[in-house]
């Protein structure tokens, strides 16, 4: 039996969609059981608040027009109470699983706190090598096909690496559906869906069919190195 785990953070809702289409993708592969866990939102109240009272030069209010904070919120609380029977996830999903799918928004062309902190909290798995030879995939969602949806994929590899898993992309040719000029997510690097600005598209099917090919991938390696581990 090989173990695939999926674990995501997902702020409104179209990570947590990816994340299902990535364990569609795994258990394609005959014998492989796959696991889905989320990272927790931070817990201090004034992460969750939006700051729609604050006054703002004019450049920001254009953006946050575009943006529609208020809308987004509201997505926001509901996103999170959909997600609410997921389990949370633990250093022992990572210790259990043969290979790891991981899933969360584009920040800034990085990874989110909320991410880089549970990682920062898994240090033990780090100094204890136990993730290491693990294959993994990354999938992401961003506001754009300009707001780093591939920044966030390849700047996510390091702290991976350090951990010693082994990356696993898209290749071109399993993927041509992101050989195209439409505005779709998804690269070499890993998996992707483009939410909107204001966050109100929902993963393209392309998008959702890609990020499940790469949880299949994920699982085949992970069954080749389970038959041949590395040490």
């Amino acid at each position: 039996m090989t173990k695939v785990l999926i674990i995501y953070y997902s702020a409104f809702g179209h990570v947590y969609r990816m994340a299902q289409g990535a364990v569609s993708g795994a258990e394609r592969l005959k014998g492989c059981e796959a696991r889905v866990v989320r990272i927790p939102e931070m817990e201090s109240p004034s992460n969750r608040v939006a700051l729609l009272d604050r006054k703002l030069p004019d450049v920001a209010l254009k953006l946050s027009g575009k943006f529609n904070v208020a809308a987004r919120f509201q997505k926001y609380e509901t996103a999170l109470e959909q997600q609410s029977d997921i389990p949370v996830a633990t250093n022992d999903d990572l210790r259990w699983a043969d290979g790891i799918v991981w899933g969360f928004p584009t920040y800034y062309g990085m990874m989110p706190s909320q991410v880089k902190l549970f990682l920062e909290f898994a240090g033990e798995l780090c100094s204890q090598g136990e993730l290491e030879g693990k294959p993994c995939g990354v999938f992401t969602s961003t506001g754009s096909i300009h707001t780093g949806h591939e920044a966030t994929l390849l700047t996510s590899i390091v702290p991976l690496l350090h951990f010693g898993m082994i990356y696993v992309g898209l290749p071109y040719t399993e993927n041509p559906e992101y050989l195209t000029a439409d505005a779709i997510g998804c690269s070499p690097y890993g998996a992707s869906t483009l939410a909107g600005p204001d966050s109100s598209r929902t993963p393209d099917e392309r998008e959702l069919i890609m990020v499940s090919r790469l949880g299949e991938r994920v699982a085949k390696v992970a069954a080749a190195l389970r038959a041949m581990p590395l040490r």
